[in-house]
């Protein structure tokens, strides 16, 4: 099964949401200034990111951990 990555910006709310796979349940904890890792509330495994004031941060980086299967996904899809 491909685990899809799904992308979207709010620019009214300057707010970016990164997000893999199909959604569930989750919790949400900081990892850094306005940034934020979602987790599934049951297996723990990493389903997405949330980033607010993306326009405001003035350009500053935000290094993000991609799951294991997403990779493997993006890796057949090049390969095809």
């Amino acid at each position: 099964m491909n685990q899809k990555m799904h992308l979207y910006y709010d620019k009214e709310g300057d707010y970016l949401e990164i997000r893999f796979g199909e959604p569930t349940e989750s919790t949400y904890e900081k990892i850094g200034p306005d940034t934020f890792v979602r987790l599934d509330r049951k297996t723990k495994e990493i389903k997405g990111y949330a980033v607010y004031n993306v326009e405001k941060s003035s350009g500053a980086s935000i290094d993000i951990q991609i799951p294991a299967k997403l990779i493997k996904t993006l890796k057949n899809i090049k390969n095809n």
